[in-house]
């Protein structure tokens, strides 16, 4: 394929077979320079001038380290087109944020996700992955393990480490899913006005139930992360309603969606590499962490961050003008054939494996990566050991430009 065979902003491309997307990016990590390529019309946000996408893993890990060239809050950096100001009011958290705001606001969620802080919850993580296993043996096979394994061991611990009862997690479930589903018409509907409409609503309705749950936790605080942050004063800083209903919401998308979707993946890698699964079976403690590493590396899960140019900047050869942006692709730089030897190939014991999966380096990186590889490593022992042969059918793909997921699963064993 050449650039002129594919468009990244068309929604169609999104929805091509895998192996087409693969070879559209290929393409575009040999050229000499970014591909620039035009803006979507959307009903919700002027159209914008356009973007460079940054393929290569060169270019996605430099422009995460230039932070103050390349900005997230001038628009947003969870979407190409300008965030309008009705939408950051629910999705105007930290990540769509620069210093010295996003410094502020990181400084008071970051002892949550502390190593430290993340062993607390090994016995919830540990205990949650057992009851989900004993469930999958008690139905039995051809269920979709999306639902019914992947989704529910993130879903169950963002919640319980927030204080959302259980009889909320379908709620808050639904509501990611309608947040981060993209095109796709399961989830978001048909047209962008309705797609607008369902996305403002899903995002009110979640600040909405943490923010009842921060008022009560207010006057009669637990030892949930919700009593933690609503009182917390560090310095003499706390968090507005506001800015609390929005960590709520990247909590939940960017901690629930993002592992759900790497421990479906990893099944699926599993069953097409059996050569793999057959070496992580002879150590399953030993080669736990590069198998997760090399999952999420491929998985790549978050697709995109977009970021805008504040000055002009050189960087690796090419010229950024100020006001440009610049569309950070961590799965095609996840990748690169100059970085990873054989990138598509699956191999637990890659070394090094510098991957992007979690973001690039600089103050942007994923603040629950410690939590997402508890889960991914406490998920797959106990799938491993008690259900070594379990193998995952056709995945239903998410149509979507900025998650890589995957919607529905079923699995054999």
């Amino acid at each position: 394929m050449s650039v002129l065979d594919f468009d990244l902003s068309d929604r169609d491309f999104w929805a091509r077979p895998m192996e087409e997307r693969e070879r559209a990016f290929d393409s575009l990590r040999v050229r000499d320079t970014p591909a620039f390529f035009e803006e979507m019309d959307v009903d919700i946000a002027p159209k914008g001038p356009g973007y460079y996408a940054l393929v290569k893993h060169a270019d996605v890990v430099e422009a995460s380290r230039n932070p103050e060239v390349f900005c997230s809050g001038d628009g947003g950096a969870t979407n190409i087109p300008d965030m309008p100001t009705e939408f950051a009011e629910y999705f105007g958290s930290m990540i769509n944020m620069d210093d010295p705001r996003h410094a502020r606001l990181r400084r008071i969620v970051s002892r949550a996700f502390t190593p430290k802080m993340i062993k607390q919850f090994e016995a919830d993580v540990e205990s949650a992955a057992r009851a989900i296993v004993d469930d999958l043996l008690a139905k039995g096979s051809g269920v979709d393990f999306v639902t019914e394994v992947a989704a529910r061991l993130p879903l169950k611990i963002i919640c319980d480490m927030m204080g959302i009862p259980e009889r909320d997690y379908r709620f808050v479930f639904d509501r990611s899913n309608i947040i981060l589903g993209g095109f796709d018409p399961e989830y978001a509907g048909d047209d962008l006005e309705q797609i607008a409409t369902r996305l403002l609503t899903a995002g009110m309705e979640l600040q909405q139930l943490v923010q009842d749950l921060a008022a009560h936790r207010a006057d009669n605080p637990t030892g949930d992360l919700t009593s933690s942050l609503v009182n917390a004063n560090i310095d003499g800083e706390r968090l507005t309603m506001q800015e609390l209903g929005s960590f709520f919401i990247l909590l939940v998308v960017a901690g629930n969606e993002t592992t759900r979707n790497a421990i479906s993946y990893g099944l699926r890698l599993l069953t097409k590499n059996p050569d793999q699964r057959a070496l992580w079976l002879e150590d399953l403690g030993g080669r736990a962490a590069g198998a997760v590493e090399e999952i999420v590396r491929l998985a790549s899960p978050v697709n995109f961050m977009r970021r805008k140019v504040t000055r002009d900047f050189e960087m690796n050869g090419h010229l950024y003008r100020a006001g440009e942006k610049a569309v950070l692709f961590y799965w095609a730089a996840n990748r690169d054939e100059s970085v990873f030897e054989d990138p598509y190939r699956f191999d637990i014991t890659r070394q090094p494996n510098p991957h992007v999966g979690f973001g690039g380096p600089g103050p942007h990186f994923c603040l629950g990566a410690h939590l997402a590889r508890r889960e991914i490593t406490v998920m797959f022992r106990e799938l491993l050991s008690r259900v070594p042969r379990i193998e995952a059918g056709r995945p239903d793909r998410l149509h979507s430009m900025f998650i890589n997921g995957i919607k529905h699963m079923e699995c054999s064993f």
